[in-house]
């Protein structure tokens, strides 16, 4: 009973702390950033100018009681009628088994302007609608505690039957010629109120900066090449710088990443035809080393064929996970 009642007081902790008034909110992460490329930045819709269809699951530190899982599914392609791509993004994320769950459905739309005969500048807009709830049921409170026995009282905490709904907006923009590319993005542009009960959570705004470049090398047999990348994000106090490399060779994808002062992260991938197919883990390397059992990601990608091209279309070259 003693280690049920401890077990419920460190939720209680973790639930105090997720619904303060002053609490501000993060974005969920994705480890293999180039498999969820809307997710990164809407300017990337239509780039592959074919029909893309990613599928994307994260199971982050599910060592520790509550973990966060993210699932994201996003379609797009170029439209010549549109002059431009246009991208669906749908992303689930659900922390503490299920008690916070979040629901985004996202439209974007691209436009491609070619600088010169090697490079291009595209731009992109997103607007998404978002819905954040939670599971009442799942929550205890201080109020409900007896000394002797442990939750036995009801809480009278006022509860929200209504979960937060909202409109967010985001944009980006991707600099890239065959060899080299570059992309920013902001997202939550209008910083939304998210709060799950009474008063004012704003979801901060979100500064993303990436880029890399692609190097051939000389090989027998099957074309090969290294991407070194760079990717840094910034949201509240929060700020995250990820670099690493790529390795390529044939339809085999290897890499390895740091992320600042908290985890070494590890890729392996293929891809063959109209799929591709991604695994990564993250080695937590801070305090919780030993508690966390890391991170684990899957990605599925399907590049589809479609119509020859009616006039040039100068397609990025990026790596796939």
């Amino acid at each position: 009973m003693l280690k049920n009642l401890l077990s419920k007081i460190h939720i209680l902790a973790i639930v105090s702390v997720l619904f303060s008034v002053d609490a501000f909110g993060q974005d969920p992460e994705f480890t293999q950033f180039y498999a969820n490329p809307l997710y990164l930045n809407p300017a990337f819709a239509g780039t592959a100018h074919c029909p893309r269809v990613s599928l994307n699951y994260r199971n982050q530190w599910p060592g520790i009681s509550g973990s966060f899982v993210t699932y994201s599914a996003s379609y797009d392609q170029h439209v010549d009628a549109l002059s431009g791509g246009v991208g669906l993004l749908v992303l689930s994320d659900k922390a503490g088994e299920g008690t916070l769950s979040t629901t985004n459905v996202s439209g974007m739309y691209s436009y491609q302007l070619p600088v010169t005969r090697r490079f291009s500048i595209k731009a992109g807009l997103q607007a998404t609608w978002a819905q954040k709830k939670v599971d009442w049921s799942k929550l205890t409170f201080g109020d409900m505690i007896d000394a002797r026995r442990g939750f036995v009282y009801n809480t009278n905490e006022v509860k929200r039957d209504a979960p937060a709904s909202y409109v967010d907006f985001s944009a980006g923009i991707l600099g890239f010629s065959e060899k080299y590319f570059f992309g920013a993005a902001v997202h939550h542009l209008t910083e939304p109120n998210e709060s799950v009960i009474k008063g004012e959570s704003p979801l901060p705004m979100k500064i993303t900066v990436h880029g890399g470049a692609v190097i051939p090398l000389e090989s027998k047999g099957d074309v090969a090449s290294l991407s070194p990348n760079v990717l840094i994000q910034m949201q509240e106090k929060f700020t995250q710088i990820n670099f690493g490399m790529y390795y390529s060779k044939g339809p085999i994808i290897g890499g390895l990443w740091y992320r600042n002062s908290d985890a070494f992260i590890t890729l392996i991938g293929f891809q063959t035809g109209l799929m591709k197919f991604g695994y990564s883990y993250d080695i937590t390397i801070s305090d919780l080393t030993n508690k966390t059992a890391g991170s684990h990601e899957f990605s599925l990608g399907l590049q589809f064929d479609c119509k020859p091209k009616k006039r040039k279309f100068r397609t990025i070259s990026c790596p796939s996970f």
